[in-house]
């Protein structure tokens, strides 16, 4: 393993603070891991040390894997990333402000540039975002949104949305069955990511979720309402991932661990792996918007797409993929440099929006560069 000396003492001062709970982070360098940290503890009140295969509520980190599935299903010829979403689901069709009802592509989907927003909660409580439980399932989900105003043009701006919802909702029409049997079927089986799924495959290894608290991190409840990084509300559900009438999030339903979503990462860098073909794995992490969502980052059909290092405040260089997951967890994908990270945590927000995630990422780059 290479020596990573600034990485660890962001890792063990994050974790000596008290602000983050723990910790698992996976380092590699040309698809070869380099560095594997378990930190901190998986369960405070049980005093559980944090493994390096314990297994986290992934979150965001769905998104990607997803997106590679219908990607995969592209390469087969089964679909088109430029297809209305209403071939597949005649029933989506959302109109703007004005009454007109735009063509929403997938393309759209995966970009988060459909013109959906997440939070429908004071416009349709029903409409759960994937955080909080339901007994709702997909195909009465989607066309409540569907029912839903545009916020604005498809392809005219950026908004973090429910919009790879509804993508796992095209994925599950394609493969004629459940979302969770077409992302096993076209990437977590292929790669060998036996602990990824839409279920947890071992409680016993499940960390315990927290969220920041005013003094110390505090054990979520079921469910639990936390203050965020802007100025808002989060709330949480840590039991719906064990809830089976709870819809297939598309958008964040996936348990996962570092040592599987590492496997991902780094498949998506060597070409697709046996995921993907090598031009469409290439495409995949380009930008794919053709303008800036905020200075210095685009987004690619995998994540955040940094443009400009500089002016992002960023240590990576441009074409880098980065996202992350709101339990706090952080990952990137750096095709010049060849490197390729994630970091679960088991603390939110601290663990992937605030100081830790920063930190660790200027060390990552300090180490290796």
């Amino acid at each position: 393993m290479t020596n990573m000396q600034a990485t660890d003492k962001v890792i063990d001062e994050a974790v000596a603070s008290g602000k983050l709970v723990g910790a698992v982070v996976v380092i590699s360098k040309d698809g070869q891991i380099i560095h594997q940290r378990a930190a901190g503890l998986a369960d405070r009140e049980a005093g559980t040390p944090m493994q390096q295969d314990t297994i986290f509520r992934a979150a965001s980190l769905t998104k990607p894997m997803v997106a590679a599935t219908l990607l995969a299903m592209a390469d087969k010829g089964l679909v088109r990333v430029d297809d209305p979403v209403t071939d597949y689901l005649p029933y989506f069709k959302p109109k703007l402000a004005d009454g007109s009802q735009p063509v929403i592509t997938l393309k759209h989907l995966l970009t988060h540039t459909a013109g959906l927003i997440y939070d429908y909660s004071d416009k349709d409580p029903r409409i759960s975002a994937g955080l909080t439980d339901t007994d709702m399932h997909l195909d009465e989900l989607l066309p409540l949104l569907g029912a839903q105003e545009l916020s604005y043009p498809p392809g005219t701006s950026w908004f973090y949305s429910m919009a790879i919802d509804v993508l796992g909702g095209v994925v599950a029409k394609l493969h004629g069955g459940r979302l969770r049997d077409a992302v096993a079927h076209y990437v977590t089986e292929p790669l060998g990511m036996a602990d990824t799924a839409f279920h947890v495959t071992d409680r016993d290894r499940l960390a315990v979720p927290y969220a920041d608290g005013e003094d110390r991190p505090v054990r979520m409840g079921e469910p639990h309402a936390a203050k965020n990084p802007w100025g808002g509300i989060t709330r949480f559900s840590p039991a719906r991932i064990f809830n089976e009438k709870a819809f297939e999030c598309g958008g964040g339903g996936m348990a996962t661990t570092g040592p599987d979503f590492i496997r991902f990462l780094n498949a998506m860098l060597a070409d697709g792996g046996a995921v993907l073909r090598p031009e469409t794995a290439k495409m995949a992490m380009q930008d794919q918007m053709g303008y800036e969502r905020e200075p210095g980052q685009a987004f690619s059909f995998l994540g955040s797409y940094t443009t400009d290092p500089a002016r992002a405040d960023l240590y990576w260089p441009a074409g880098t993929n980065n996202w992350g997951g709101i339990y706090g967890h952080i990952w990137s994908i750096d095709p010049v440099n060849r490197i390729t990270m994630v970091s679960l945590s088991n603390t939110a927000f601290y663990g992937g929006e605030l100081a830790f995630p920063r930190a660790l990422r200027k060390a990552v780059y300090s180490d290796l560069t």
